[in-house]
C-alpha cells in the first residue's frame, strides 16, 4: 500500500476536494484505506457486490450505491472475505452491512451507514461503473478515495 497521507492534511492541500457528508461508521479491521474507486449502484440486492469483491481488487476501493436503503445489509463477513481474498483496499456502502464481528477482524477497509442483520435479494440487478451520487458528492470510477479516522474525502481520477 502507497504511503497514507491524512484526509485532513489533503483537504487541506486540495481545496477542490470532495468530502462525503459524516454519515458513516467504520466497520472493517482498516481504518484508513485509499484507492481508485469502482462504482456501483445496486437496490437491496448483492449479486454485483459479490462479483465484484470476487474479481481482482488490485487495491481499489469498491464504492456501493444502494441508494442509503436501511431494509437490508449489502456486505457481510462472507463478501468481505473475498475483498480480502482479492487485494480490495476497502468497501463503502451507501446502505447497511452485517457480520460486523467478521468484518471487523478483517484487512479491509468498510465503511456503511448502519449494521442491519436481513440479508439482501440475490437479483442479478444494478449498474456498475457509473458516476453515482450519495452524501452531497459525486463519485466517478477512477475518482481517489482516501478514508481515515476524520472522514472520506474524494479527489478527481486522472
Amino acid at each position: 500500500m502507497a504511503t497514507f497521507t491524512p484526509t485532513t492534511d489533503l483537504s487541506d492541500a486540495h481545496p477542490e476536494a470532495r468530502v462525503l457528508a459524516p454519515l458513516f461508521r467504520d466497520f472493517g479491521g482498516r481504518v484508513r484505506f485509499q484507492g481508485a474507486a469502482v462504482t456501483l449502484r445496486v437496490d437491496d440486492n448483492n449479486p454485483l457486490v459479490r462479483s465484484a469483491l470476487q474479481t481482482p481488487g488490485q487495491g481499489k476501493v469498491l464504492v456501493v450505491d444502494g441508494g442509503g436503503s436501511l431494509n437490508c445489509a449489502l456486505l457481510g463477513g462472507n463478501l468481505g472475505v473475498f475483498g480480502v481474498e482479492n487485494g480490495w483496499e476497502g468497501v463503502i456502502i451507501n446502505g447497511c452491512v452485517r457480520d460486523t464481528a467478521e468484518l471487523r477482524e478483517l484487512d479491509l477497509g468498510v465503511r456503511a451507514l448502519a449494521a442491519f442483520p436481513r440479508r439482501s435479494g440475490k437479483r442479478e440487478e444494478g449498474q456498475q461503473n457509473i458516476p453515482v451520487t450519495f452524501a452531497g458528492v459525486t463519485i466517478a470510477p477512477g475518482d481517489l478515495i482516501h478514508a481515515d479516522e476524520d472522514g472520506i474525502l474524494v479527489l478527481a481520477g486522472s
